[in-house]
């Protein structure tokens, strides 16, 4: 009996080693003989990488790649067969045939996908994916004998030591292209090349592999970045070099922390993007992108699309509907649209008037001396889908009309081509006349003015040049002063305005008089970053809601910032001094928040790169000598992608106005600048700051929680407005405000507005609905017997500012877009 036992367990152990030899190869390595089906992946040696069948998304297609092993959010990198799915993994095999590596549908033993070496006659030929991501065929008896490798065969990622460039002997370029869609690998619209005519050092992005739509400009070895790239310079992470002799071309970059895990890929989106993984948040943040916004890409909406810059999405033009729902919701909507009803062509087709930002690419310029002979032109061609007319004479589009952006601003109007059914009456064209248009009046008014600005740059031009000295122009504005005409100018440091984390503020004048503020940073270590950072993206930004950089020094240790002065200081000494002969009156305060909005929109949207500010108080608003406010400060400002996903690790910003999510640790976004100018904006309505003494009692009043509630109960809003205003404010207004400082700081960042949201609601052009109490200030008040006061014990060590910043009401699930509709 025993010697029957054993035989048995002897059997089983000879039949579970038989099934796992035949089922399991080298963890690393695909041999003659060997096949992947099914299930069955191989993992590179330090199980950075995964190459097996995959399905993406919600897609019933297989596909071989290879994706990061050691990402939770599976992230393909490279696939085989992205043009030629596999229905069932379970009957296909990867494995090794007459020296290539094969796809082969099992049921038919049909090639599906192949390297399609014809020369290769190696019986020892090896598939090893290694653990740069490069999945490589080799000769087995040879590790150096490289045979094929998907390094040098990229889809639509660019990873850590790969090459994208050009060969020269066959002229053959490495191409980025995108994936169709979110759940489809195929060939997408969107390519990067590098200049496939060998004779420039510069990355193309190509629509439909033939129009070029954007390009990275010369690299520049000195400087190490591209010319139209100038934001290369503040990199910290990648090590890109470009080599060039007379076989090929390439880029190369590399990583100075090997513990990053980074990617940079040709997205759907028609942006190139390198995103790096962040652990502690389980997601890729996008650490850069070209174009920078959504809209610039060419194409991206596809045919009668209209592209909507404030929520980077695509819609259709009106009267008309998506080609394609299903690709729209996989984020592809190049497709374009098509028309809810035919066009009769002639008189029984109306014309829909637009106001763009830009119009359309592709028009024609047939002659026509006024809108009406334009509008006769595309009415008797058929073809024709729209007209437009104004300094540039008649304009129209035939067939599909590309890259339209509609624009609540009147910059241009195009004339769209609909079937009358599909015209408003209200807006139809002819049912109201116009005044006659004076082209030659208008024509003259603007050679004048042309001739005018002309001059006055001229002279700006002389008297700067008179004034600099030794300095010299940088960055086509900037002005590089050296570190002695500053000292001259500020009369050796001497009058100091203020200081700051990073350094102090001197006054100072130019030779020509100007007066000038010098910032003088301090910390060596962290200055050099802050100085490079702020030169980079102030030097680059004009808005009257943003304070202006003049230029820079950089001399051995010493950096300082050069800005023009703000007569009147900062917002803070403004607003909360108690001389009542000099109380900013309700008109000005309105005005002061109503810029800052607009300066902050202008950093989150209408930038290369979106600008996070981090740091928005009163003391960095300053103010020209008309009260003109001017965001200040970008010292702690960090330059993101236009998805908001990148993690800011460093926790900035005063306390008093961080939003939770520093606190909380997740990524940081616009919204948190948004928070920030919430409880500033509480505090320009009560001219005072949000927790101060209440009646020289010693407890401290909150005065956000006092406002919600007021707010909430329907009280007398005009008693929230600073008491030295004896009610003297506009009622309408003050309510405006009051809710859009109470809806900008909630503590779930999707229910805050965005600044363009702000800006519209503070002038009156979106309506938002009443904020409910906020939950944190709800459990607060709850927690004083309805009493709005905290004692100073417990804030003493925030300074006199309330430690509880954040609010979101338990009742309210709705985002401030369902609170929001636009005034009729």
């Amino acid at each position: 009996m025993n010697n029957i036992c054993f035989h048995l367990y002897l059997l089983c152990f000879l039949l579970i080693s038989f099934k796992f030899h035949v089922k399991v190869f080298a963890a690393d390595t695909i041999s003659l003989g060997e096949s992947l089906t099914g299930s069955q992946t191989i993992i590179s040696k330090g199980g950075n990488f995964e190459l097996g069948f995959f399905s993406p998304g919600k897609s019933q297609n297989y596909y071989i790649g290879i994706w990061y092993k050691k990402v939770s959010v599976q992230t393909v990198v490279w696939v085989a067969n992205r043009d030629t799915p596999v229905l069932d993994p379970s009957s296909s095999e990867l494995t090794l045939l007459d020296g290539n590596l094969v796809l082969l549908s099992q049921t038919n033993k049909t090639p599906v996908w192949s390297t399609n070496l014809a020369s290769n006659t190696l019986n020892t030929t090896v598939v090893v994916l290694r653990d740069d991501g490069n999945l490589v065929l080799r000769d087995g008896s040879n590790p150096n004998v490289v045979i094929w490798q998907s390094i040098d065969n990229p889809t639509n990622t660019w990873l850590p030591g790969g090459k994208l460039g050009l060969n020269k002997k066959t002229n053959q370029s490495q191409l980025l292209t995108s994936w169709r869609n979110e759940e489809n690998p195929a060939l997408g619209i969107f390519s990067l090349e590098l200049d496939p005519t060998g004779l420039t050092s510069q990355y193309l992005i190509k629509w439909n592999m033939s129009i070029k739509v954007w390009t990275s400009g010369e690299w520049n070895e000195q400087l190490r970045t591209f010319n139209l790239v100038p934001e290369m310079r503040l990199n910290y992470i990648y090590n890109f070099s470009y080599i060039s002799n007379e076989n090929e071309s390439y880029f190369t970059y590399s990583l100075y922390n090997d513990s990053i895990i980074s990617r940079f890929v040709m997205d759907i989106s028609g942006q190139i993007k390198q995103f790096t993984w962040s652990e502690k948040n389980k997601e890729w943040n996008l650490f850069w992108s070209q174009p920078k916004q959504f809209c610039e890409v060419y194409g991206i909406c596809g045919p009668f699309g209209n592209c909507n810059q404030d929520t980077s999405k695509c819609e259709c033009l009106p009267g008309f509907i998506e080609r394609s729902p299903a690709d729209w919701n996989l984020q592809d909507s190049t497709g374009g649209c098509v028309r809810n009803t035919s066009l009769q062509c002639g008189s029984k087709d109306g014309f829909l008037k637009i106001s763009t930002s830009d119009l359309p690419d592709n028009s024609q310029s047939p002659p026509a001396n006024s809108a009406e002979e334009c509008k006769l032109s595309c009415e008797s061609t058929c073809s024709c889908s729209a007209y437009a007319y104004g300094s540039s004479g008649c304009q129209l589009w035939d067939g599909h009309l590309l890259n339209v952006q509609q624009s609540d601003a009147e910059e241009g109007n195009l004339y769209l081509r609909l079937a009358a059914s599909e015209i408003p009456s209200q807006v139809a064209e002819g049912k109201k006349k116009k005044k006659p248009f004076n082209a030659a009046l208008v024509g003259a008014v603007v050679s004048v003015i042309a001739l005018l600005v002309l001059a006055l740059v001229l002279v700006m031009i002389l008297r700067s040049r008179r004034s600099v000295g030794k300095s010299k122009t940088v960055d086509g504005t900037l002005v590089a002063y050296t570190y002695s005409e500053l000292r001259s100018a500020t009369k050796n440091f001497s009058q100091k305005l203020g200081g700051g984390g990073f350094g102090s503020v001197f006054k100072g004048a130019l030779s020509d008089s100007t007066a000038i503020a010098v910032k003088k940073l301090e910390g060596l270590s962290q200055g050099e970053k802050q100085f490079r950072s702020e030169v980079s993206t102030i030097g680059t930004i004009q808005h009257v809601n943003l304070v202006r950089l003049r230029g820079f020094c950089s001399e051995g240790d010493k950096r300082l910032l050069v800005y023009d002065l703000m007569l009147k200081g900062s917002l803070d000494a403004n607003l909360f001094h108690q001389k009542d002969t000099e109380v900013l009156d309700w008109k000005t305060r309105y005005q002061i928040a109503l810029g800052t909005a607009r300066g902050l929109a202008y950093l989150h949207d209408k930038c290369r790169d979106c600008i996070i500010h981090c740091d928005i108080k009163p003391e960095n608003i300053l103010l020209d000598g008309e009260c003109c406010p001017k965001v200040a400060d970008f010292g702690l400002a960090k330059l993101v992608g236009r998805e908001f996903s990148r993690v800011l690790t460093t926790m900035r910003g005063t306390r008093g106005y961080l939003a939770p999510e520093w606190i909380s640790g997740v990524a940081i976004t616009p919204k948190a600048d948004v928070y920030s100018y919430g409880m500033m904006l509480f505090e320009i309505i009560s001219g005072k700051r949000n927790a101060e003494h209440y009646s020289n009692d010693e407890k401290i009043r909150f005065f956000p929680t006092w406002a919600a509630t007021k707010m909430h109960e329907g009280e007398d809003i005009i008693s929230l407005v600073d008491n030295r205003l004896e009610g003297n404010a506009d009622i309408e207004e003050v309510t405006r405000a009051c809710k859009v400082a109470c809806w900008c700081i909630q503590d779930d960042e999707a229910h805050r507005p965005s600044m363009g949201q702000v800006v519209q609601i503070l002038e009156g052009v979106l309506e938002v609905s009443p904020p409910p109490i906020p939950r944190s200030l709800h459990v607060l008040v709850e927690n004083q017997d309805n009493m709005f006061f905290f004692s100073e014990t417990s804030n003493r060590s925030s300074n006199g500012r309330s430690n509880t910043t954040s609010c979101t009401s338990s009742q309210a699930k709705s985002t401030t877009s369902s609170s929001m509709s636009s005034k009729s």
